[in-house]
């Protein structure tokens, strides 16, 4: 009896470990001095906002709008990383190279998929987002078709 309970245990302790999903990383926002962008690689989906001051209109009118639905892009696995100082020789403004205010979406695999001169709202962001090939196939594994 003992070696068929213990062969139970052993053949379910893998999918007790699979179902330990370790806690989602934080949305943000993050600083981009704290944090490099390949930290992130098929982990999180960064978005970096940049601007040339942390007083810079369009920059405080996207990071209230992203601060408002902080959800929907937790749910896409976002990363919310924040640059405003342009003599900063962070690694994402040395790969990213940015002139003024912009707001980058980069993809899980490291590639940036979209720049934008204007603050977008995260309704806009999450759109772009979910047509990334990546986020794609991310939600027909969640929802298979016929299901």
């Amino acid at each position: 009896m003992k070696s068929v309970l213990s062969l139970v245990v052993a053949a379910l302790l893998p999918l007790a470990v699979l179902a330990q999903e370790s806690p989602a990383p934080a949305v943000g926002p993050v600083t981009a001095n704290t944090v490099t962008l390949s930290q992130f690689l098929w982990v999180q989906r960064p978005i970096v906002v940049f601007a040339d001051t942390p007083n810079d209109p369009q920059f405080l009118r996207q990071m209230a709008r992203i601060e408002s639905d902080l959800g929907e892009l937790a749910e896409r696995d976002v990363v919310v990383i924040t640059d405003t100082d342009p003599a900063a020789a962070t690694d994402a403004r040395q790969r990213l190279r940015p002139r003024g205010f912009a707001l980058v979406l980069m993809d899980k695999d490291g590639e940036v998929k979209r720049r934008v001169p204007s603050a977008w709202t995260v309704r806009e962001i999450t759109h772009a987002i979910d047509r990334f090939p990546l986020r794609r196939q991310e939600m027909l594994e969640q929802r298979p078709a016929g299901r």
